[in-house]
């Protein structure tokens, strides 16, 4: 079947390194995918933690397009409910004008982090904010499209947005049925974190099914997040996926951890076997593998795009993987071609 490729990047952070070389990795690998033919590359949101450095996209997404010179840059996502719906409208505007037509605003509901740093994030720290994300992204919508209702209060900052750019492509990401309800509703693309939720395909159908053509959006678009690492041999590449195996053991038990060694994690998850059992999808082997297992993975959710995401220490690994799966499918002759 046929479906584009991209990247998501959540800038990880090797134990034995630090936060400034995550983001000099971020550019290089997006430097190398951009080059290799990929679709996009979208940074993530992630709050206190020790092994991932990206806590704000939305700083990164700039120079990560300024370093590249046709792939799509967005975020994935951008954790609405922490945020005023109008500074992430004119942050998102002005990213457009920076670099017109290869922005994306991907959209999340979930924190991003634990109950206490969600709280952190607050400017008012006295409650719990409300749920109010439907509203949240109308009102977002409404700044960047210009269609705000001329009661609303706010009406009139619509005209003061950052122009000339196009405005950024939006996304609505998610692994819940309502990210897949809203996208509908909205007519918005969507894209499905089956890194989180391997049980998903049932939500691709019902978005599908349910959507409602909009003036971004005339058909639905399904995009699946999903995990992957190509290596030159099936061992290789279940021996570069023992630090995710840690970590993710790690923070089910509550513990957050850097990115540990692939070493220090094989030993770990031979101390630990029960640990060692996978508890999220992956696709793992030799690029050929990983294109037969990614060919299942977008037929079960009838994708019109995968995007690849893993956390590995090792800067080289990690871009010998891209490169790997790149060259299976042929996407930088796809690019050249395009």
């Amino acid at each position: 079947m046929t479906y584009t490729l991209s990247v998501l990047d959540q800038s990880p952070i090797a134990a034995d390194s630090d936060a400034a070389q995550a983001v000099r990795n971020t550019l290089d690998l997006a430097r190398t995918c951009d080059a290799l033919g990929y679709e996009r590359y979208w940074l993530a949101e992630h709050h206190a933690s020790p092994a991932l450095a990206g806590s704000a996209p939305e700083a990164l997404i700039g120079p990560v397009a300024l370093a590249t010179a046709r792939i799509r840059v967005g975020s994935g996502g951008i954790m609405l409910p922490h945020y005023s719906p109008f500074k992430v409208a004119e942050t998102f505007a002005l990213l457009s004008a920076l670099a017109p037509g290869r922005i994306d605003l991907g959209l999340g509901r979930a924190p991003g982090s634990d109950q206490r740093t969600a709280l952190a994030l607050q400017r008012d720290r006295s409650r719990y904010m409300p749920n109010d994300f439907p509203d949240q992204l109308a009102e977002l919508t409404g700044y960047l499209d210009g269609t705000l209702d001329d009661g609303h209060p706010f009406a009139a900052l619509q005209a003061t947005i950052p122009s000339g750019g196009g405005g950024p492509e939006l996304w609505m990401l998610g692994s819940s049925p309502d990210s897949a309800r809203w996208a509908a509703e909205r007519g918005m693309p969507y894209c499905f974190a089956d890194f989180i939720n391997s049980d998903g395909a049932m939500l691709a159908r019902s978005y599908r099914s349910n959507f409602r053509p909009s003036a971004r959006q005339a058909e639905p678009r399904v995009m699946v997040a999903t995990w992957a690492i190509a290596a030159d041999s099936t061992a290789e590449a279940e021996r570069l996926a023992a630090p995710s195996r840690m970590m993710f053991a790690h923070l089910i038990a509550g513990r957050l951890i850097a990115v540990p060694s692939v070493d220090d994690a094989l030993v770990w998850l031979e101390a630990n076997p029960l640990a060692a059992q996978r508890n999220r999808r992956m696709t793992l082997g030799t690029a050929h593998d990983v294109h037969q297992q990614l060919d299942g993975v977008a037929d079960a959710y009838g994708a019109d795009e995968m995007m690849l995401v893993n956390i590995m220490p090792d800067r080289a690994a990690r871009r010998r993987s891209y490169e790997l799966i790149a060259a299976e499918y042929g996407l930088a002759r796809s690019a050249a071609a395009a």
